[in-house]
């Protein structure tokens, strides 16, 4: 396919009508691809794939994954029978600039890194008309977690090695310039079922190339594992190592360092950056380890170790010197809830993303129009106003502004598209409970108004090993308060609004949720935003 780009003729499905003028900004020239015969323009995200298609070199199989964009397959070669992993990512999710920005990238930086035995290697890469399709090598051993849950115990010992693993990661992608911006247990994966399967660090789609020195200010990553600088709008690389710190507390104690039960709990938990060494297990745990653990979480990015210095701390040099005793039942015990409960929130966000997709975008559109009455591709902050009050959102003016600095990515004063897009969805979630409704009759399929055991064996069948019930039970056990055996929609609420860790991290929803957060928190003095 090559390097298709190209600028998009005058017009096309997507600009007929009154708004033939208007600049769309999925077609834009840099995204836009003609097939040569004057037909309709195409939508362009790769700069130089493999190949157009797919199927002369790879079968695909069952379905590994499902996110937020694409779905993983299992893939076979059709010549040699390597199994590989395929995710393919329909063009009908990549709804801004942004969207398509992040898969291009992802796919740059994998090109971009040097093969490293714990990063998941890149394969082909394939685009037709309908779909990216990253082949990637196949990670069959199961997530961080599970592993440790598995096993028969669990030691400092352990968690020193998964962390120098993660550290190592780490300073390989700052060397190459690169920093991952979303470091967290569901992205490291066991190349396979062995006992001693290498560790992999699986996706780079918040990735971003950075040069030294350089700073930036999107807030995107998971909640629990932001760095305070994230927050605060300004930040380099230091982030990984942050975030690679709360990864190593989780794993020593079984819970997040900085939790609470909501976004603005979990962000003002991250900028008071207070760390608790009483709760067990922690009085065994080693003096050195817990030396560590504070250094990673510096709160002041200058004075936190870098990685290389991670790497020389004591703790990590001396892997076959830190204790092998078992932390004991409870760290194993919390750990696999942290599993299982992600599993279960994980599926039911897909629900209510595929469900935005599909009967939300239309609308959003249409409001985004008629809001542009100057037909620039922008609105300012009195065409947000005045729409938003035409459509029945009556919004102060202090909020409607903070709503405008929260979505205003570029900081040029206007909204564009994508940035309309994420005031839109944060609106309706405040305005009623819609997308909870939805994923909730997604998992109760007998419409009983409450989903019982059998049902949440059926909707979790990808997700987790439906063999073992006791998983199956622990998340019954922890989702349903009223113990009638059976979770109420108001249980499935709850355990959906209760905290942040297990939330797919887009980057729509970072900008849309944390920057409002951040935004309050400067607000009520608890935080100052950088410039």
């Amino acid at each position: 396919m090559g390097n298709c780009c190209a600028t998009p003729s005058s017009s096309s499905e997507k600009t007929k009508g009154k708004h033939k003028n208007k600049p769309n900004p999925f077609y834009v020239d840099h995204y836009a691809v003609s097939n040569g015969s004057g037909a309709a323009n195409k939508l362009c995200v790769l700069k130089d794939p493999t190949g157009r298609d797919l199927s002369v070199q790879y079968d695909l199989g069952r379905e590994l994954g499902r996110g937020e964009f694409g779905v993983t397959y299992l893939c076979t070669d059709v010549n040699t029978g390597e199994k590989y992993a395929c995710k393919s990512i329909s063009k009908t999710k990549l709804r801004t600039a942004v969207d398509i920005d992040d898969v291009r990238r992802e796919v740059e930086i994998m090109k971009h890194l040097p093969r490293h035995p714990n990063v998941v290697s890149l394969k082909n890469t394939y685009e037709d008309d309908g779909a990216v399709h990253i082949v990637m090598e196949l990670c069959e051993g199961g997530e961080l977690f599970d592993r440790i849950v598995a096993r028969g115990h669990y030691t400092e010992r352990a968690a020193a090695g998964v962390m120098r693993t993660i550290v190592e990661v780490v300073q390989m992608c700052h060397r190459q310039g690169v920093m991952h911006r979303d470091l967290k247990p569901e992205n490291f994966l066991f190349a396979n079922k062995k006992e001693a399967a290498a560790l992999k660090a699986i996706d780079f789609g918040l990735s971003v190339f950075f040069k030294p020195g350089e700073r930036f200010n999107e807030i995107v990553g998971s909640p629990y594992y932001m760095a305070p600088e994230v927050l605060k709008r300004n930040y380099g690389p230091e982030v990984d190592v942050w975030s690679a710190g709360v990864i190593l507390y989780i794993l020593l104690c079984g819970v997040p360092p900085f939790w609470a039960e909501t976004e603005q709990g979990v962000a003002q938990a991250i900028i008071r950056s207070v760390i608790d060494f009483k709760r067990d297990p922690w009085p065994k745990v080693s003096d050195a380890a817990k030396d560590l653990v504070k250094k990673m979480l510096n709160p002041d990015p200058k004075r936190r170790l870098i990685a290389q210095e991670v790497l020389e701390h004591p703790w990590l040099q001396n892997i076959k010197k830190a204790p092998n005793v078992p932390l004991g039942e409870t760290v194993k015990a919390r750990l696999k809830q942290f599993s299982v409960m992600n599993k279960l929130k994980k599926r039911a966000l897909r629900v209510i993303a595929e469900h935005l997709s599909v009967e939300e975008v239309a609308g959003i559109k249409e409001a985004f129009a008629m809001m542009d009455t100057c037909k620039r591709g922008k609105i300012n902050i009195d065409e947000l106003r005045i729409g938003l009050q035409k459509l029945g959102q009556q919004i102060p003016d202090a909020d409607l502004q903070i709503l405008m600095e929260a979505a205003d990515a570029d900081g040029d004063g206007s909204l564009n598209y994508g940035e309309f897009v994420a005031i839109s969805v944060h609106l309706k979630k405040m305005a009623n409970d819609e997308h909870l409704h939805k994923a909730f009759a997604f998992f109760d399929q007998n419409q009983s108004g409450y989903i019982e055991m059998e049902e949440l064996r059926d909707a979790l069948n990808d997700e987790v090993d439906t063999s073992s019930e006791e998983i199956i039970s622990a998340i019954m056990h922890d989702v349903d308060t009223d113990k009638d055996g059976r979770i109420s929609y108001e249980e499935f609420a709850a355990m959906m609004k209760a905290g942040t860790d297990w939330r797919k991290a887009s980057r729509q929803y970072s900008r849309e949720r944390f920057n409002s957060l951040s935004l309050k928190l400067m607000r009520d003095g608890s935080l100052q935003l950088a410039n």
